[in-house]
């Protein structure tokens, strides 16, 4: 009688198994294909999700997870976690969470969309709707929102908050410097909001701009990591909980994500302010046309559309 003996397959080696991802994704089954892509655009993340969690980014059933990690040879989710970390902290890259020394522009193209894809689909289940519109219906009502930031990936997020808002005819001011931090919280008033932008959220001028503009009456809305001693003082909390980046303390992901949170609260408040703001915005939008700012250049035309005929501009009203 002949003895068969059934071999389990040797698991990948702990340092490899990124490498190993990356070179059987092609041949991989859809639904494993999409765990081992979720892996891929954070591996550090993956490692410390439970099943549940990585079933759920991934999209698949939690069987799928345990099936994908026995397909790598290893006895349990478990094991095949352990081997994910040790493989990412012997190859993982110090220029992208994701990004292995041997990719090539395509894994490199490909490593960080599929990041920034996976960071919105859970800014999207994660967000608040109830926030979002507490917070725009005290932006309808308020005198003056002025938007608070600490460092440079912040200021530009608070930049683009006060422009916004300034083409809604909305007061607003756009501020980074501390001591005029702290004079604005001090004016604004219990029909003001101070709306600060700070994904580390621990800067001891800006709580201090905080508590003061609470301590008179204003509200403070935070855009923050969550937890944050920031999003501790605010009234209201636009938690964006982006992955860790390995040279800047706001990645990528984080940055494109408080840009769309930005711009749901700004169509939400044009919602509220009606029609007129909906007309302001379109109104902007052809100031801009005609002035070259927009489009294919300098446009010699006034709001009718007629050139002006005599050699001169015709400005729009």
């Amino acid at each position: 009688m002949a003895l068969l003996l059934y071999l389990r397959p040797m698991p990948i080696t702990a340092s490899n198994l990124l490498q190993e991802l990356q070179e059987r994704l092609p041949s991989l089954s859809p639904s494993q294909g999409l765990v081992a892509r979720v892996i891929l655009a954070d591996p550090q993340a993956a490692a410390v999700n439970t099943v549940e969690e990585l079933a759920k980014r991934a999209g698949v059933s939690m069987p799928t997870i345990v099936r994908t990690c026995r397909s790598f040879g290893y006895a349990s989710v478990r094991d095949f976690m352990v081997a994910l970390a040790q493989s990412y902290a012997t190859y993982g890259s110090h220029l992208h969470r994701s990004v292995l020394a041997t990719d090539s522009t395509a894994d490199v193209s490909s490593k960080v969309i599929h990041g920034a894809m996976a960071s919105l689909r859970e800014l999207g289940q994660s967000l608040d709707a109830k926030v979002i519109d507490e917070i725009t219906d005290r932006m309808a009502k308020a005198e003056r929102i002025d938007c608070y930031s600490v460092g440079s990936s912040s200021t530009f997020i608070a930049n683009e908050l006060q422009s916004r808002l300034f083409r809604l005819r909305v007061p607003s001011n756009a501020i980074f410097d501390a001591h005029q931090q702290l004079v604005s919280a001090s004016t604004l008033g219990p029909r003001g909001i101070a709306f600060i932008v700070s994904h580390v959220g621990r800067m001891p001028y800006t709580l201090d701009a905080a508590r003061y503009a609470r301590a008179h009456g204003a509200t403070v809305v935070a855009m923050t990591h969550p937890g944050t001693p920031l999003a501790e003082v605010a009234d209201l909390v636009l938690a964006v909980a982006g992955p860790q980046d390995p040279l800047r303390p706001v990645g990528t992901e984080t940055h494109i994500a408080h840009l769309v949170i930005i711009e749901i609260l700004i169509v939400r408040l044009a919602q509220k302010l009606g029609p007129v703001a909906i007309h302001d915005l379109q109104h902007f939008k052809q100031l801009m046309h005609a002035y070259g700012f927009e489009g294919n250049g300098f446009s010699n035309v006034g709001d009718n559309g007629d050139k002006s005929g005599d050699g001169t501009q015709s400005y729009p009203s």
